[in-house]
């Protein structure tokens, strides 16, 4: 009976989603930033990702680029040592109001605020080399992060963790796993072509302007794409919610899969810039 539980234990880890969003959208950001830098900031990223052993967290590897953007998930588990970050990975701004960054987020306590932080803190080279590279491991994070839609704006349910949907083939979903989760992973690799597939969606012409603004007015655009994505599934954005749960059909699913690959693409563009100007 003890093997019968283990090999169907096995199965389900098999036959689970792909990869979520904390873990495919980060890389796929991360990636595209790393290409996308100048090689002066490249070389710098790696000498600072060499000193990693630094952060003491050998359960949570941060030796290239895709494994940093994981790691402030990763230190969750952790637990005590790292509780104090929690609330620095979203920015719960309800969509059904006018934007405003500044009531949402007391004492710098949010997403955009520890944006800036880490790249503040990356930037200065008097900081002690531990300190700079947590800032790098926080920074290539949240830029991932601030690009999740349903970790910039909500209607005060938990980034949508509380908005059920259905989600295609999968009934009995939520908002932000259909956004985390099931519609990442779809999006990001459709068509084929990964990270980098989605970067050549981009004319170069065009990716100086991407990379365009700050982290406030990113902040903002995220916000929109998160009132969009509840007006997808609502038709309005800020209607009741519904006593029949709402769904996603596939002619929806299809109609998002170009705006989260362009999420992406601009999360990776603006990580680049920033890199490029805390360590080119």
């Amino acid at each position: 009976m003890m093997r019968l539980l283990i090999l169907l234990a096995a199965l389900i880890g098999i036959a689970s989603p792909a990869r979520a969003w904390w873990e495919y959208g980060h890389e796929s950001v991360a990636t595209i930033a790393m290409a996308t830098a100048k090689p002066q900031t490249q070389r710098a990223i790696r000498r600072l990702l060499a000193r990693t052993d630094l952060m003491e967290t050998p359960t949570c590897p941060a030796r290239t680029i895709e494994q940093a953007s994981v790691w402030a998930d990763c230190i969750k588990e952790l637990k005590d040592r790292y509780s104090y970050a929690y609330n620095w990975h979203y920015q719960n701004i309800g969509i059904c109001r006018p934007f405003d960054i500044k009531a949402n987020c007391p004492d710098g306590n949010c997403l955009a605020r520890q944006t800036e932080r880490s790249a503040r803190l990356l930037k200065d080279r008097s900081q002690p080399v531990r300190v700079r590279v947590e800032a790098l491991l926080f920074l290539v994070h949240f830029m991932g992060d601030l690009h999740q839609p349903l970790h910039a704006g909500d209607r005060h349910d938990r980034g949508g963790n509380d908005m059920k949907a259905d989600y295609g083939y999968r009934p009995n979903s939520n908002l932000h796993t259909i956004w985390d989760g099931l519609l990442a992973d779809r999006a990001i690799s459709t068509p084929a072509g990964g990270a980098m597939g989605i970067l050549a969606e981009v004319p170069e012409a065009d990716r100086a302007a991407m990379a365009g603004g700050n982290v406030e007015a990113w902040s903002r655009e995220s916000w929109q794409v998160a009132h969009d994505a509840y007006a997808a599934l609502l038709g309005d954005a800020c209607a009741p919610v519904p006593a029949v749960r709402p769904a996603l059909d596939n002619a929806k699913i299809a109609e998002l899969i170009p705006v989260l690959r362009r999420q992406v693409a601009r999360g990776g563009l603006r990580l680049a810039r920033m890199l490029d100007e805390a360590l080119g």
